[in-house]
């Protein structure tokens, strides 16, 4: 039997937070990205073979986990000597929104709720994905990570975006399917949390001891 649906209250959510990549994106596209295609440019350029590329570069994708340059395309440029923004241009094909996300995010709006997107995504990253994806239609807003100078992972983001958005941490619901992430906004006060466990079509959905997990938003609202 698949897990019972949690019931929000939602006549006490006003505000509904999103991720983008994983959450309302299908993570593939990312995926795929940073650990084949990036790899195999990279092993071109330098004349390595693919596995020693991989070992170079996913050690230098985890140093920089949880911080700005994680997801700086400009950043990743320049260490790597490729052109990255290109790259993610001759894969925008591979952009796709899961399945669900477009009912939930209509019923979000018929309800009169107000949705921002909460992101790391680089601007130039995001311009690629957002022209490929019908998203502004249901949003009231989209902060990324670069505006503010500060990861999600870390807590002055929650902070800044607080002030820039003007939510009501008692009355938003945040949906991450970064555990990390989550619990920074957890730190900060934000009431409802859920994780999004199915954050790429071609992988399974996790589950999470410390989150309410969700394969798909069908029914939440």
């Amino acid at each position: 039997m698949p897990p019972a649906r949690p019931r929000l209250p939602w006549a006490s959510i006003d505000d509904v937070l999103l991720d983008l990549d994983g959450t309302l994106l299908d993570k593939y596209f990312d995926d795929h990205f940073w650990e084949e295609l990036v790899p195999q440019a990279y092993a071109e350029l330098n004349n390595l073979l693919l596995s020693q590329a991989k070992e170079t570069l996913y050690a230098a994708y985890r140093a920089e986990e949880k911080s700005l340059n994680w997801t700086d395309v400009d950043f990743w440029s320049q260490k790597l000597g490729l052109d990255i923004a290109l790259l993610k241009e001759g894969i925008a094909h591979l952009v796709r929104l899961h399945a669900d996300v477009e009912p939930f995010l209509s019923a979000l709006k018929r309800d009169g709720k107000r949705v921002f997107i909460l992101t790391n995504a680089h601007p130039k990253a995001l311009e690629v994905k957002l022209r490929r994806v019908p998203l502004h239609r249901y949003l009231n807003g989209l902060l990324c990570s670069a505006q503010i100078g500060w990861a999600k992972e870390q807590d002055t983001f929650w902070i800044k975006a607080a002030e820039q958005i003007g939510f009501d941490r008692e009355r938003s619901l945040f949906i991450d399917d970064n555990e990390s992430v989550l619990r920074a906004a957890r730190r900060f006060g934000i009431r409802h949390l859920i994780f999004r466990g199915k954050s790429s079509s071609r992988s399974e959905a996790r589950t999470s001891l410390d989150f309410t997990a969700l394969e798909t938003f069908d029914g939440l609202i």
